[in-house]
């Protein structure tokens, strides 16, 4: 075995750890030789008993690195003692195999038990794939339910690791690594000015590179965000007397060689975050970093997860630091001002909080648990976007209402894509290199950028059918990349020449985005989905009239970036199943009306659309009841005796709560119940105006409520001349309003609720004018009544105003004038 690593001294405690227990966490920084000694020194102990080992590396340039390295140790090749299995590529090995994650959830699926495997160990498990959280809840379940003696070993390049410990209940093994200092230097100012030009990013990098190898001695390691920006970097950099080394993961492996061995003579190399922690990148003093990362994200322009820019957080950061620090001291420049990096995100956010989960919803389903909260994630899967892809996959078919996988279900969870495209794939029949070719392109960046919104002159560009200007368009980088993926997703190598099933097969991926025009205008969509977009009223695809929209920039109405038409049968043909006659009679708030229409609705959008005739009335009632509560009960005819009667009702509730509650909240609520028998299929608010709200409303009543409310909250006030007076009880409290004439000789105050209340007296002058107001009428006779009579006397002499107005006959009369 080569020269002594720190992680040699925690290697006697990780064996005891596993020793005495099934798990362990094992904490170690970058450069402390993790991956390449733990693998080797857990061959030999008892409780393996000859069986293999599987170590997990998030990216395929990783794991056939590390294997590479520890079969060196071994003075072997991969192949013999170790191996690795990536996506299109492998090397098997007897005892080791070094695989990415997305390997071991398919051998799970496939042996649950993993015969022959006798420990499984986590590399970088604080990056927090997705992946690597689905590997590791599913190993947990299968070692407590099928394989105890299964070791499953979580590693680290942080020290934080007790979220690990707590969920595989094991001991944390540390490692204290072996790191020089590292010299930091930041900006004086940062350097998005001016932020908007073309390829500034770029710039600013080149520039601080060019000052790390004037400033600084060694090789160069330069953190970027992607190919693109490396390319273009590299462009800004040729005059440099440095070998300039690109390493990310679309490299051909013997490029990615060439960054791993060390160099002759003083390079630069260009690297994505795969140089963070899971590679080892000789001969590196200075690191320059660009400050930013790219992690997957649900994009909502496509429904798939893409790989987005965002700042780095400050882990991330210090990870990349690290890296100065594995030979001797020394030193980082970092792309960003001190102040600014306060504002960095202390970590990055875990994948599964951030991810399209369709692939692990139908991965949950295929393994039997479909519900993520019986299996043991670090961080649950969140609960919306957990349900969003639940209901994609019942679009797709792949998903019973159990939740649990169809046939059809099981097919794409074996396909090593996106559920949306495994289900194109699936349904394509002789299609299949066509679909294979649009899977592939979709699920990579757009080589003919600014090319308008078409598909079609992608496909016909990639397949060589279009030979003019859109070849010259064409980012030949990414035709290789995406021809080579078309080849893999469709099984064969031949290039589709019919192009007009495009819109059919992408249909199949997107039945959520099948867009139908809006009338008018503008290029306006309607998609069945449910959401709105807009098409530039330029682009030659705007007169379309369905169209897939595949990716859409999001907004309030969103924008459509890239489409294929689709004609109604091939819509037909490929949904029919989905496709259903709707009877719709509706309140429309625009015509103020019921709108009655049949449809045949796909989702969303109607493919057709007529009026429905010989509609029940019953529909038509419903649609104007849902009109009126729209607008409110203020919108019938409320007559005077109506709203009294709904006055007096509110009133006697306060003494017999038993009684109906015809408040506006109620009254609105249960419109089914007393004002829907009395409708005459109107479709009109204006046809409810005729109707008599007052009988309506008592009819409601029982003969016992009626009795009841009578009692409490009479009507009437009967006068001692045997006239009724109304009683108001919309006022604060109930009120009678009479002249003060027609109340002579009465010693008893008028009341309601069974005599228990007084009514408000209002009394009133001959003209209608109020006098007094009482609550005590004999009360007012013996006091104020002396003052009152004085003054009407005076000013209606022709009308009575005895002294005595309890030994007075009531009367309504006045004296007659004298002839003269």
């Amino acid at each position: 075995m080569s020269d002594a690593l720190p992680i040699d001294e925690a290697l006697p405690g990780l064996l005891a750890a596993l020793d005495s227990g099934p798990n362990a966490v094992l904490a170690a920084p970058p450069g402390a030789g993790k991956t390449t000694r733990v693998p080797l020194a857990l061959l030999d102990p008892a409780w393996l008993g000859g069986q293999k080992i599987l170590m997990l590396e998030p990216r395929r340039i990783a794991a056939r690195a590390a294997a590479t390295r520890l079969a060196e140790q071994l003075g072997e090749k991969p192949g013999a003692t170790v191996g690795y299995r990536i996506r299109g590529d492998g090397r098997p090995g007897q005892r080791i195999e070094v695989i990415t994650e997305g390997i071991l959830t398919r051998m799970l699926q496939s042996d649950p038990d993993l015969p022959g495997i006798g420990a499984v160990l986590f590399d970088e498990v604080h990056e927090r794939s997705i992946h690597t959280d689905l590997g590791l809840a599913l190993s947990l379940e299968v070692q407590g339910a099928l394989r105890p003696d299964l070791r499953l070993v979580a590693m680290s390049a942080t020290l934080d690791t007790g979220a690990f410990a707590r969920l595989m209940d094991a001991p944390v093994i540390e490692s204290a690594g072996r790191i020089f200092p590292v010299e930091t230097h930041w900006l004086d100012r940062p350097w998005r000015t001016p932020r908007d030009r073309r390829g500034a990013f770029e710039a600013a990098a080149a520039n601080l590179i060019r000052h790390a190898a004037r400033e600084a001695e060694g090789d160069i390691l330069a953190f970027l965000p992607g190919a693109g920006e490396i390319r273009r970097t590299a462009a800004l950099l040729t005059d440099l007397p440095l070998a300039i080394t690109p390493l990310y993961g679309a490299l051909p492996f013997a490029e990615q060689q060439k960054a791993l061995r060390p160099a002759s003579a003083r390079r630069i190399i260009l690297a994505t975050a795969i140089a963070e922690t899971s590679l080892t990148v000789p001969g590196v003093r200075v690191v320059v970093d660009a400050g930013r990362a790219r992690h997957a994200r649900v994009d909502p322009a496509t429904g798939l997860s893409r790989l987005v820019t965002i700042a780095v957080s400050r882990a991330e950061a210090d990870q990349r630091r690290g890296r100065a620090g594995r030979l001797g001291p020394g030193v980082c420049y970092r792309m960003w001002t001190k102040g600014e990096e306060g504002a960095l995100p202390a970590e990055p956010r875990p994948e599964i909080l951030e991810a399209d989960l369709a692939p692990l919803v139908l991965e949950l389903a295929a393994w039997g648990e479909p519900d993520p909260a019986k299996l043991r994630f670090l961080d649950p899967p969140p609960a919306t976007a957990y349900t969003s892809a639940t209901a994609l996959l019942r679009d797709l078919e792949a998903l019973g209402p159990d939740g649990l996988p169809t046939a059809h279900g099981r097919e794409l969870a074996r396909q090593p894509t996106h559920p949306r495209l495994a289900h194109m794939l699936e349904q394509a029949g002789p299609n299949r290199p066509l679909a294979g070719l649009i899977a592939a392109l979709i699920g990579d960046r757009d080589p003919m950028h600014g090319a308008g919104c078409d598909l079609r002159l992608r496909l016909s560009a990639l397949t060589g059918s279009d030979s003019g200007a859109g070849q010259k368009l064409l980012d030949r980088n990414a035709v290789q990349r995406i021809k080579a993926e078309a080849k893999r997703l469709a099984g064969t190598g031949t290039m589709p020449g019919d192009l007009s099933q495009a819109g059919y097969l992408t249909s199949l991926a997107w039945p959520d985005r099948i867009a139908l025009r809006r009338p008018g205008g503008p290029a306006r969509y309607l998609l069945s989905g449910g959401r709105g977009a807009v098409l530039d009223d330029t682009d030659p695809l705007a007169g379309e009239r369905l169209l897939i929209a595949l990716d859409l920039e999001d907004g309030q109405e969103a924008r459509v970036r890239l489409a294929v038409p689709v004609s109604e049968a091939q819509v037909r043909d490929a949904h029919g199943a989905r496709i259903i006659w709707q009877r719709t009679a509706e309140w429309s708030a625009r015509t103020r009306q019921v709108e009655v229409r049949e449809r045949e609705m796909l989702g969303a959008i109607a493919l057709s659309d007529r009026h429905w005739k010989d509609v029940p009335a019953d529909a038509i009632n419903a649609a104007l009841l849902a009109g009126l509560r729209s607008r409110g009960l203020r919108t019938l005819d409320w007559s005077k005796a109506a709203s009294g009667l709904r006055a007096r009702m509110a009133w006697a509730q306060t003494a017999a709560p038993d009684l109906p509650d015809w408040s506006d909240a109620a009254l609105t609520a249960t419109l089914e119940t007393w004002l829907a028998p009395h409708l005459t299929a109107g479709r009109r608010i204006e046809d409810l105006t005729r109707l008599d709200l007052h009988q309506i409303l008592l009819g409601t009543l029982s003969w016992e409520q009626r009795e009841l409310l009578d009692r409490i909250a009479p009507s009437h006030f009967t006068t001692p001349l045997g006239t009724r007076t109304a009683i108001d009880y919309g006022a604060a409290e109930p009120e009678i309003r009479l002249r003060v004439q027609e109340l002579f000789g009465t010693d008893t105050h008028p009341s309601v609720a069974d005599g228990r209340i007084p009514l408000v007296v209002t009394l009133l002058s001959p003209a209608q004018r109020p006098v007094q107001t009482t609550r005590d009428l004999p009360g007012f006779w013996r006091s104020s009544y002396g003052d009152v009579r004085k003054d009407m006397r005076a000013r209606y002499p022709r009308h009575p105003w005895p002294e005595d107005p309890l030994d007075a006959a009531p009367t309504r009369r006045a004296a007659p004038r004298k002839r003269g």
